[in-house]
């Protein structure tokens, strides 16, 4: 019933906005006035609007910058991370400057060559210097930004595997994650959507060597300052791997194998230190994967060695798991 009376109502303002356009269409006939020209006083009531809506348009600009800015990013907990928010700096206070400089001598130009009968218009056809300058300047800025930003991105998608470097598989399936962690051998099992089964929600295969020793998880333990590679799996739709405090975000894909890397230099503790009890690192999904795509988190856990070591000792290996367990 709201619907149909939400639809009753806009009928009636447009029939009555059309009704109030052919008044004013028959006054002007009465009057003997074309309603189509437009005079010195539209212009100049048009010129002194455009001053009043585009500096009250910078004026809300500030305000949203100075009340919503805690809204942005959470605060970066991974090497790479203050790289990316770096250029994210870089680069948002070149579109600041462009912005408050051009906006404000755009609205006065508005206002300042409105149409006035009297004025003739200057014909300028062409600068060579001008285009020099405008074409030359943004292309070295952007060129530099786009190398700093390619730069960035491949330190976090072509990790230099070391001793140091954990690898660590993550599987999408709707509406969950997994973990799985390689073993002493640090590399993963061979996995086929084909042997999914039973207990083998991953599709593991067990008859290779590497596989048996690795450690099945649903929240993933990383240690400080180590670097760590995470390749994705998808089981059924197209997920995405967005972690925000380490600023990395991958699609995981069905049928293939997509990875990021990073460093974590801030512990857990020392984050729910800084933000609260209640902070945890999150890995989220990013796509709308379907009806439960809330439900898509998982959490990771910053530490220590020891701590690490701890934890991980008590997980139980996929051998054990799939093979003794019933």
């Amino acid at each position: 019933m709201t619907n149909i009376l939400i639809v009753v109502v806009v009928i009636l303002l447009v029939a009555t906005l059309v009704q109030i356009l052919r008044v004013s269409e028959l006054l002007s006939e009465i009057k003997n006035k074309d309603v189509n020209e437009v005079t010195d006083k539209d212009n100049n009531t048009q010129g002194i609007l455009f001053l009043i809506v585009g500096f009250g348009f910078l004026i809300f600009v500030v305000w949203q910058m100075v009340t919503w800015n805690h809204l942005l990013l959470p605060p970066a907990s991974s090497v790479h991370g203050t790289q990316i928010d770096f250029l994210m700096k870089i680069s948002m206070g070149l579109i600041l400057v462009v912005f408050f400089v051009l906006s404000p001598i755009l609205f006065y130009f508005l206002y300042k060559y409105r149409g006035k009968k009297s004025n003739k218009a200057y014909f300028f056809s062409h600068n060579n210097k001008l285009e020099v300058v405008w074409t030359v300047i943004p292309t070295i800025l952007l060129t530099a930004l786009i190398i700093f930003g390619l730069n960035t991105w491949d330190k976090a998608m072509n990790v230099e595997l070391t001793e140091s470097t954990t690898i660590i598989e993550v599987y999408g399936q709707q509406f969950n994650w997994t973990a799985r962690y390689s073993g002493l051998d640090n590399n993963l099992g061979k996995a086929n959507f084909k042997l999914v089964k039973g207990r083998n929600t991953l599709g593991v295969d067990m008859l290779d060597a590497s596989a048996a020793d690795d450690k099945m998880a649903r929240e993933v333990h990383l240690v400080i300052d180590q670097p760590v590679l995470l390749k994705f799996r998808s089981q059924d739709v197209i997920h995405s791997a967005f972690l925000p405090h380490f600023r990395v975000q991958m699609n995981c894909v069905p049928g293939m194998t997509t990875q990021f890397g990073f460093t974590p230099n801030k512990t857990t503790a020392q984050m729910k230190e800084s933000e609260g009890e209640d902070f945890e690192y999150i890995l989220l999904c990013n796509k709308i994967c379907g009806a439960s795509h809330y439900n898509m988190q998982m959490k990771f856990i910053v530490e220590t060695q020891e701590e690490y070591d701890i934890w991980l000792d008590s997980q139980e290996s996929l051998e054990t798991k799939l093979l003794t367990q019933k």
